[in-house]
């Protein structure tokens, strides 16, 4: 957003700062986000953080609007927060973004996530299983008294296994 922009909205009475905030927005997304909406009552947060958000999500001139909306679309399934999701669907149909452009953004979206999972999972599982195995693992609790893997420096606060 630009500095100009920000002065005049921080200038305003605050009602008036907040109406025309909420005016933009409907004139944006078509209507008004519950977050929106329960935080207009706290003006004090919401000019604030709208200005912030509408920084960083309306004022890109690298990316277009239909672009913004895909990524909110995969973000928000990613994070499985329905009502986001449902808010940025709505948002891309306006926009004139496809079903089928949509659900690859879910689809990319899902294979990240799985991606995500995958990847944490599996790093705990081989370390905790390599380290346990691994000789150097077991000789550095020997040596130190303590539960510290030499291999991936883990000190372990479970009880020893027996």
């Amino acid at each position: 957003m630009e500095i100009e922009k920000i002065r005049k909205i921080l200038d305003q009475e605050t009602n008036e700062a907040v109406d025309d905030i909420l005016t933009d927005v409907e004139k944006r997304y078509g209507e008004i986000p519950y977050i929106i909406n329960f935080m207009k009552d706290i003006p004090e947060l919401f000019i604030p953080r709208m200005i912030y958000e509408n920084s960083v999500m309306r004022e890109f001139k690298r990316m277009d609007p239909k672009t913004i909306e895909l990524i909110c679309v995969a973000v928000s399934s990613a994070l499985r927060c329905e009502y986001c999701l449902k808010t940025h669907v709505r948002v891309a149909k306006r926009l004139g973004v496809s079903k089928e452009e949509i659900f690859d953004a879910i689809l990319i979206a899902s294979t990240i996530s799985n991606a995500a999972v995958l990847a944490e999972g599996t790093r705990s599982l081989d370390s905790e299983f390599s380290c346990r195995e691994s000789r150097s693992c077991q000789d550095s609790e020997k040596e130190s008294g303590s539960q510290t893997c030499s291999v991936c420096n883990i000190v372990s606060e479970l009880p020893e296994e027996e």
